[in-house]
């Protein structure tokens, strides 16, 4: 099946070369184009998207809303921001709303196309500029977690139902290497499925990636070695 496509920005300059590409391409349609924020919402629930490419700064509102909004109403439903906001406050709002990529503007429509496909399969698309951003906060996150490890060693037992054993299971098998289309036939169950259960692992232990939700399991004691 081809992967469906939301598109929601307010400038039809980048709106329409993006939903061009994506036409062009074999394996994804465009299912919707949205200039507001209220539009999106809109096809969200109308249209119901695989993924949607999301701009932030929308005439009525910010697009970290409307990926917010997916997360409740589709959980599924992958969202990558396409944006000029490449600070670290715009960064980390649209990761906290759920988004799963990150690409700035400068990007071309074809690799647009390209990303949405390492989204698909199981990828965290992400600028070069934003991600060595977010490796110096991590850093700093792991410094400070490094810390107070003695404080936090203390309250491993509370810690320890945090995760559902299935979430656990997916967890230990993400730590093993393995991808989220090895996963879901391990489990029974559908890659869809796999990555919501990703999504809910990275929301409970408040993380934004796979190297950071294993080493935060593993500091909890909800993983084994």
């Amino acid at each position: 099946m081809k992967l469906r496509v939301l598109i929601v920005d307010d400038d039809p300059a980048v709106r329409e070369p993006f939903a061009a590409a994506v036409e062009a391409s074999d394996d994804m349609q465009v299912i919707g184009l949205a200039a507001t924020l209220a539009e999106g919402r809109h096809l969200l629930h109308n249209a119901r998207p695989d993924v949607m490419l999301v701009d932030l700064g929308l005439p009525d509102g910010d697009g970290s809303e409307l990926i917010k909004e997916a997360q409740r109403a589709l959980p599924d439903c992958e969202a990558m921001v396409v944006t000029v906001f490449g600070d670290e406050a715009h960064v980390l709002a649209a990761i906290e709303a759920g988004a799963t990529g990150y690409l700035l503007k400068d990007a071309t429509p074809a690799e647009i196309v390209d990303q949405l496909r390492v989204l698909k399969a199981g990828g965290s698309p992400i600028n070069a500029v934003i991600a060595r951003q977010m490796l110096r906060r991590s850093a700093a996150w792991a410094q400070a977690e490094r810390s107070s490890q003695e404080s936090a060693d203390g309250n491993a037992a509370d810690d320890a139902g945090l995760l559902s054993p299935r979430e656990r299971e997916v967890l230990q098998l993400c730590a093993k290497g393995y991808s989220y289309e090895e996963i879901a036939p391990l489990l029974n169950v559908s890659r869809h499925t796999v990555t919501s259960f990703v999504k809910r692992i990275y929301r409970k232990l408040q993380v934004h990636s796979r190297t950071e939700a294993v080493y935060e399991a593993r500091r909890m004691g909800l993983l084994r070695d």
